[in-house]
């Protein structure tokens, strides 16, 4: 099995905090990180159909590179990555899943409008600690 791969929009302050939260819960190094701006990113988005030009959601691969790999968007993505990161954060991820999912990402959508006005944007993706590097396909 290979590391879920999360893909995030590299200038988005809100992503950024993602990207953040995740390293300081994944001790194990589950996830791989890559932005939606790379050619990375882009040729996993083109093999699923979806525009690599739309920055407005976050993704999570599961199963790269193998038969089974597969795309989960939006609020399944989210759940899926704190499901994964085990203790309170799976209790979570499991009570969000209880929300239909219409709902869940209805107000996904919101935020995502809303994102760099409230969470603000970068000039550029951010450079990870080197102790991360390793973790981001994109560099």
């Amino acid at each position: 099995m290979s590391h879920p791969i999360i893909l995030y929009d590299g200038v988005c302050g809100l992503c950024n905090r993602l990207v953040q939260f995740v390293l300081r819960r994944d001790p194990g190094g589950i996830f791989r990180f890559a932005s939606l701006q790379s050619s990375f990113a882009a040729r996993i988005l083109s093999r699923h159909g979806v525009n690599a030009l739309d920055l407005d959601t976050v993704y999570v691969v599961v199963n790269y590179d193998l038969p089974g790999e597969h795309l989960l968007a939006r609020s399944d993505a989210i759940i899926s990555i704190l499901k994964q990161l085990g203790g309170i954060w799976k209790v979570l991820g499991i009570l969000f899943q209880l929300l239909p999912r219409v709902v869940r990402d209805a107000a996904y959508r919101l935020v995502a409008r809303n994102r760099y006005r409230i969470f603000g944007r970068f000039e550029s993706c951010m450079i990870p600690a080197p102790e991360n590097r390793a973790r981001f396909l994109d560099l």
